[in-house]
């Protein structure tokens, strides 16, 4: 009798918690879970491979394309200009990328005066930034560092600082273009191959 009793007891103790727990998140469901998801948007990937892709970062104001040329940044490549080629790698889950230049190997990078720089070594945070589609098609690239700085150009393909940039200014929309005659370049699966099952070895009685 006295087992039964305390039997009854828990499952009114389960009963009344899961009540609680249910009130709790009823008081919560108009809770906004797009920063929740653009806080794991904006983790770190070290899991899956990352993807690369190669494409010309063409800047509505100069008329031409991003250039990486060495420690100097600029918006005047022609069409298929070797320096105008970039390697891009994502960064994380969601949409932020490290640029390279393919031919000099150095990162597009923002300091922390918003002064866009090339620097032969990409892991600073400086040199990570986040992809914006833009109602307009066009691309802005905001530092994942300095939120709100953005990759600008002036009409002349010069380099804007970051605090002067806002996304609605054409001087940071650009559209990705491929290279002329050249398509999207991305690392290939590796796929590994079983041709024959291993015999598993059973350890021998010692005698």
């Amino acid at each position: 009798m006295y087992s039964l009793l305390s039997a009854c007891t828990c499952l009114c103790l389960h009963f009344l918690l899961l009540c609680f727990q249910v009130q709790m998140f009823a008081a919560e469901e108009n809770v906004d879970f797009r920063i929740h998801v653009e806080n794991q948007t904006r983790a770190r990937d070290d899991v899956s491979r990352k993807q690369l892709r190669l494409y010309q970062l063409y800047s509505r104001t100069s008329g031409k394309h991003i250039q990486v040329l060495g420690r100097r940044i600029s918006a005047k490549g022609e069409d298929g200009d070797k320096y105008a080629q970039l390697l891009v790698e994502t960064d994380t889950f969601g949409s932020q990328v490290r640029i390279k230049g393919k031919e000099t190997d150095f990162y597009l990078c923002m300091n922390r005066k918003g002064k866009l720089v090339g620097k032969p070594d990409g892991t600073s945070k400086e040199c990570v930034f986040i992809e914006k589609v833009l109602e307009n098609n066009y691309t802005a690239l905001m530092s994942a560092k300095y939120s709100g700085w953005y990759v600008g150009f002036t009409k002349k393909g010069r380099p804007r600082k970051g605090p002067k940039t806002r996304e609605n200014q054409q001087d940071v929309h650009f559209m990705k273009r491929y290279p002329k005659g050249q398509m999207e370049i991305q690392k290939p699966f590796k796929y590994t191959t079983v041709t024959k099952r291993t015999k598993r070895i059973r350890p021998t009685n010692p005698s």
